[in-house]
């Protein structure tokens, strides 16, 4: 968890303050933190799979389409493409 906190405050730190970059990170700490929790594995453990998986860019670059949906949505989206991948699909 200390890991994930200290990559975001990082990320933040070089990042714009803009609100959609703060409104991307939220969503993306929400899912990694829900993952882990779902799968009862560590968080830094979710936040790696979240990273080679690049699910960390998709849900940037499926903002504006998730950010209409309830917080959790980012979570069902990046379950989901981590389950495609897993299948090869």
């Amino acid at each position: 968890m200390k890991f994930v906190l200290r990559y975001f405050k990082n990320i933040l730190s070089k990042m714009k303050n803009g609100r959609q970059q703060r409104d991307e990170n939220l969503m993306l700490v929400a899912a990694v933190e829900q993952y882990a929790q779902k799968y009862a594995i560590p968080t830094a453990v979710s936040f790696a799979i979240f990273q080679q998986n690049d699910i960390n860019m998709l849900i940037r670059q499926h903002f504006n389409a998730l950010h209409t949906q309830p917080l959790d949505e980012s979570f069902y989206f990046a379950e989901d493409i981590l389950k495609r991948n897993i299948n090869g699909n």
